[in-house]
């Protein structure tokens, strides 16, 4: 679980996912929104892909990068968890 967390503390890497979140794009579109290098970009998606935040596929000639919204899913979950949990904490110790 600790992948994810990793991933998303970049500012770079939270931008591509607000990208992706509009729709699929290739490495070259993500770039167009970037003042950086294309290796650097690449270098960015492993990262998220490692994570499995972001999944590709080839389409033709071009590869184009989703969302994993899976992945968000169990993360938001998480945090319920932990809300839950911190909830019941909390009324526990007004009683």
């Amino acid at each position: 679980m600790n992948l994810p967390f990793k991933a998303l503390a970049d500012p770079t890497r939270r931008k591509i996912i607000m990208l992706l979140k509009e729709r699929d794009l290739t490495a070259g579109e993500i770039a167009e929104h970037f003042n950086m290098t294309k290796p650097s970009i690449s270098h960015h998606l492993s990262i998220l892909k490692q994570a499995d935040l972001v999944s590709d596929e080839r389409k033709g000639q071009n590869i184009y990068y989703s969302l994993n919204t899976t992945v968000f899913q169990e993360l938001i979950n998480w945090f319920f968890e932990i809300i839950d949990y911190n909830e019941g904490v909390k009324n526990n110790e007004d009683k």
